[in-house]
């Protein structure tokens, strides 16, 4: 059906511009676009210094704070996390479109979801341009993640609602203590992610240090309790996730579409812990970052999946679908 298919191809979207996101911050490109919708003035930026008004830098020095340097690269990779923005949200209200045609006689549910991810894609867009004015303000930023992460769970759960009429689930037993721990699993992974964008928010300040900010190599020392904490608790999320997929071999009948996404799900968490240990002992490398926020948005959302599909009998058919 063209609204399962079209709603991964929304969540795909999603996770890229998340990774977009994190590539913009790890670059320090935030601010390559100093205005917003338009990006020096312009549809398309500039690709030279050149094509800017002689005085650009008086213009936009308020916004900036005085810190006004054209950066062809900053700016290009600003401009491409908004249009893969604005792609997204056509795809949302695609798929909401589409959810309409496909669903309103049979589950409004859907339909009211596909909806709320339309109205949440357009408060962090906006949310974006808030980013924009605040010259970064680092709460705002985070907020800014966090609805994306909202915007992704929405999306899995109209998804997997619809996915579940077609989609033969495996038969669990011992599944109340299963859901104890993937909800368990969730809610860390969760706190995880909170405590990393504490994380990148020491970092920020690090950067701007004038005596470390010039030396990556000297950031880690410098970010204190949070980075140690963060450290330390993947650790803990790596052996909560082991200890899942080994109760679930146990509990499961047959290794079908349930078991795929966890055996998916652990490899995705080891990935994430090594590209922490990546930036933990080689400077931080910009290149790390979006892949380890990206990775760990990931897994939260595959454990919402199953933790969607193993209950899809109970939150789902008991509603009539």
């Amino acid at each position: 059906m063209l609204f399962r298919k079209l709603g991964i191809l929304t969540i795909i979207t999603v996770y890229l511009l998340i990774l977009a996101g994190g590539i913009v911050r790890s670059t320090g490109s935030g601010m390559g676009c100093p205005d917003w919708p338009k990006c020096f003035g312009m549809i398309v930026p500039p690709t030279d210094a050149s094509q800017l008004p002689a005085n650009y830098k008086e213009i936009y020095a308020e916004k900036l704070h005085g810190e006004v340097e054209f950066n062809v690269v900053k700016t290009w990779i600003e401009y491409v996390n908004r249009l893969l923005g604005a792609f997204t949200g056509i795809v949302v209200f695609a798929a909401f479109i589409v959810s309409i045609f496909s669903f309103w006689k049979k589950d409004k549910v859907i339909v009211f979801l596909s909806l709320l991810a339309v109205v949440l894609v357009g408060a962090n867009g906006a949310l974006g341009k808030y980013v924009v004015d605040s010259f970064l303000k680092p709460g705002v930023v985070t907020l800014h993640m966090m609805l994306a992460i909202l915007v992704v769970f929405v999306l899995i759960y109209a998804i997997v609602r619809a996915w579940s009429q077609v989609v033969q689930i495996e038969s669990i037993t011992n599944k109340s203590f299963i859901n104890r721990l993937l909800i368990i699993t969730l809610i860390l992974s969760f706190s995880q992610i909170l405590i990393g964008t504490q994380v990148r928010e020491a970092i920020d300040r690090v950067i701007a240090d004038p005596i470390f900010g010039y030396n990556r190599f000297t950031w880690i020392e410098q970010m204190g309790l949070p980075f140690y904490i963060h450290r330390s608790y993947s650790l803990l999320i790596f052996g909560l996730h082991i200890y899942l997929i080994w109760n679930l071999k146990k509990n499961i009948t047959t290794h079908g579409l349930t078991h795929k996404f966890l055996v998916t799900l652990v490899v995705i968490v080891g990935i994430e812990i090594l590209t922490g240990v990546i930036m933990a002992y080689f400077g931080v490398p910009a290149f790390a970052q979006p892949i380890h926020l990206t990775l760990a948005i990931v897994a939260v959302g595959i454990q919402f999946v199953v933790l969607m599909l193993i209950n899809s009998e109970r939150v789902f058919k008991k509603q009539g679908i």
